[in-house]
C-alpha cells in the first residue's frame, strides 16, 4: 500500500531533519569525543617546569633531570601523563624525560585544539632544545600525531610512535561512515602530510588487535615515511594494554640507546 504523497513528503522531510540534527550533534560534540581531559590526579615525584605556550604558560615535569640526552613525550587523548613518571624513570635513567599535559589536561587550564596543542608542542621542544643537544620525541595514540608534527618541524634525533594513525579524519571516516565527517571535523591531525618531511629514524609500535586505531590507518601512515623505520607489533595486545608487554619497554629502550641514524642523502643530479 502506497503512502499518500503528502505523508511520504512529511516522512522524507522528517528523515532529513533527523539526519541534519545528528550531524549537528556530531559537530558540536566532536571536542568531547576527541579529547578526554582529567584534572591533575596527584602531584608526581618529578621536577616541575613551566613552558611559555601559545596562549599562556603550561606546566609539566622533567624526569631524570640533568642528563645530556632528552625525550619529549606526548600522551594519548585520555592520558594523565603524571602516571608515566615512574615508568620513564626506570626505563630511561640516562635521559631527561619531559612530560607536558595538553591545555585543559592535568594542571593546565584552557581548551585543547589541534592548532593550540601543536604550537604548544613546538614550544616544549624549543625549551628542551635550549639545554639538550640530542632530543628524541615520543607520542602515543593522539600524541603520535603531535610527535610527528614536531619531528617534521624541528631537529629531532629519533621518533617513537605508539599506535599511530594516518589522520584522525580517516579514523573518524571509518567509524562514522553514515556522516560527512570531512565537512564536520575541525581537528584532523593529518600525520601523513608531515611524514615525508621527517629525516630521523622512526620506531612504530602497534597493537595486534587495535580497536581504536585500526591497523590500516597505522600502515597507511608508515607508507609516507621516506626515512628509515622499524615496526614492532605487540602480540595479543590492544590499544590500551600494549604497554604492559615487556616487548613494549624493551623496544623503546633499545631504539633510544642507538646513535641517531644519518639522514638519507639525496641522489646526485
Amino acid at each position: 500500500m502506497r503512502l499518500p504523497r503528502v505523508v511520504a513528503v512529511a516522512v522524507l522531510v522528517a528523515a532529513i531533519l533527523a539526519y541534519a540534527g545528528m550531524c549537528g550533534i556530531l559537530y558540536s560534540a566532536q571536542g568531547i569525543i576527541l579529547y578526554h581531559p582529567s584534572p591533575l590526579l596527584f602531584e608526581p615525584d618529578a621536577q616541575s617546569i613551566s613552558i611559555a605556550g601559545k596562549t599562556g604558560a603550561l606546566r609539566g615535569w622533567v624526569v631524570n633531570p640533568g642528563q645530556s640526552d632528552a625525550l619529549v613525550y606526548f600522551g594519548g587523548n585520555g592520558e594523565s601523563v603524571e602516571r608515566d613518571v615512574a615508568f620513564f624513570r626506570e626505563l630511561l635513567p640516562e635521559r631527561s624525560v619531559y612530560l607536558a599535559p595538553y591545555r585543559g589536561y592535568g594542571p593546565n587550564t584552557g581548551t585543547p585544539s589541534e592548532a593550540g596543542i601543536e604550537a604548544d608542542a613546538l614550544a616544549v621542544f624549543d625549551l628542551v632544545h635550549a639545554s639538550h643537544a640530542d632530543i628524541a620525541v615520543m607520542g602515543r595514540s593522539l600524541g603520535s600525531g603531535i610527535a610527528t608534527h614536531v619531528a617534521a618541524h624541528r631537529p629531532v634525533d629519533g621518533l617513537v610512535l605508539i599506535t599511530p594513525y594516518d589522520s584522525i579524519l580517516n579514523v573518524a571516516r571509518a567509524r562514522y561512515r553514515a556522516f560527512p565527517v570531512f565537512l564536520l571535523l575541525k581537528d584532523r591531525y593529518e600525520s601523513w602530510r608531515n611524514a615525508d618531511a621527517i629525516s630521523t629514524h622512526t620506531l612504530a609500535i602497534l597493537a595486534s588487535n587495535d580497536e581504536a586505531v585500526p591497523r590500516t590507518n597505522s600502515d597507511a601512515l608508515l607508507t609516507h615515511f621516506r626515512s628509515s623505520k622499524t615496526v614492532v607489533v605487540i602480540p595479543h595486545s590492544d590499544h590500551n594494554n600494549l604497554s604492559n608487554s615487556v616487548v613494549y619497554s624493551t623496544s623503546i629502550r633499545n631504539f633510544l640507546a642507538q646513535p641517531p641514524a644519518p639522514a638519507p642523502q639525496a641522489p646526485p643530479h
